[in-house]
């Protein structure tokens, strides 16, 4: 599974990273955690908004920081 997180890299883009590695740290999920800042790679995405998360090329959330629960969920249904 490869996630990224969407983001200039500001506060809330290194908040979301945080909070997704804690998801996977409390799910046991193996993933590979990517941060992307260039804008030209997130405008292809569709993503108006920051942060974004991203799990295997498919936008799953943008425009808010998600908390570590909320994320393990959307984990739990795509792995």
């Amino acid at each position: 599974m490869i996630i990224k997180i969407l983001g200039s890299g500001c506060k809330n883009c290194v908040a979301l990273k945080e909070n997704t590695e804690a998801a996977l740290k409390s799910t046991g999920i193996d993933a590979e955690v990517i941060k992307v800042e260039a804008m030209k790679d997130i405008v292809s995405y569709g993503v108006m908004q920051t942060p974004a998360l991203v799990i295997d090329e498919k936008v799953m959330s943008y425009g808010k920081v998600l908390k570590p629960k909320d994320i393990e969920a959307i984990l739990q249904k795509v792995k």
